[in-house]
């Protein structure tokens, strides 16, 4: 029975596949049109990689992205982790798990509203600081889950066993707990980094005027209202592969984790 329906299950997966990532080919591909037009190929060119990093708002709103997926990406991984730490040790909650994770089930329109009335109850200039700020309570819910996620498939006798031996409670966390629960932390971090720089809704409403507080997302919508441009094909394509190195890395630092 399960011989007979394997072909069908590989043509349903082949079928998803190209459903996923053929569109993602096509736009790669078409950044590299010379005439710039968004559906007829015309000749290979490199031509609109370097008028992308000649555009200066563009650079800006890229550096402006990386700074808010980096920083906010420590702090949601530092205090998520910790968190995760904290809430496993305690007696399970369905109520307090509900509080943790409501980030995670609320709109974004609903957050980036609530959010931008406590910036203004506290009379709070927005800036980047402000979307940082913003992506941190967004992203610590992620990287809750994954670790607690982690920290329920591993062996906790060994923290017994490391208080027994003499260690003290930071040693233990230190030295037998976080190698443990890192592919966890690792898996995290990736996935709040992801979602800080693909997350548009939050930043629109929580950040000031001008371009020094405008993010990548914020730069693309702005630029995609009059047209897909080639400018915006390249750019995706150099975060593509940037995404997909970055996964390639982190599985590499996973096994070598494991492998310790």
């Amino acid at each position: 029975m399960i011989r007979n329906t394997a072909p069908l299950l590989n043509l349903h997966l082949g079928l998803l596949y190209a459903f996923l990532y053929i569109p993602i080919l096509v736009l790669m591909v078409l950044s590299f049109n010379r005439a710039g037009l968004p559906t007829v190929w015309t000749g290979f060119s490199v031509e609109w990689y370097s008028k992308l990093f000649s555009a200066g708002p563009i650079m800006q709103a890229a550096r402006n992205t990386l700074v808010v997926a980096l920083v906010s990406t420590l702090l949601a991984t530092v205090i998520g982790t910790l968190l995760a730490v904290g809430v496993e040790t305690r007696r399970n909650s369905p109520a307090l798990d509900a509080v943790l994770f409501a980030p995670m089930i609320i709109p974004d329109i609903v957050l980036a509203i609530a959010l931008l009335s406590f910036y203004s109850l506290l009379n709070m200039t927005l800036g980047l600081h402000s979307i940082i700020l913003s992506h941190v309570v967004f992203n610590i819910a992620f990287v809750v889950a994954v670790v607690r996620t982690r920290m329920r498939h591993f062996d906790h006798a060994i923290l017994e066993a490391s208080a027994d031996l003499g260690a003290s409670e930071f040693t233990t966390f230190y030295r037998v707990l976080l190698p443990a629960i890192a592919p966890g932390v690792i898996a995290g971090a990736l996935l709040s980094f992801t979602l800080s720089v693909d997350e548009f809704i939050i930043a629109y409403f929580t950040s000031g005027a001008g371009p020094s507080s405008t993010t990548l997302p914020m730069q693309i919508y702005a630029m995609i209202r009059f047209g897909v441009t080639p400018e915006i094909n390249a750019m995706a394509t150099i975060v593509m592969l940037f995404s997909f190195a970055l996964v390639f890395f982190a599985q590499r630092a996973d096994k070598s984790i494991i492998s310790q």
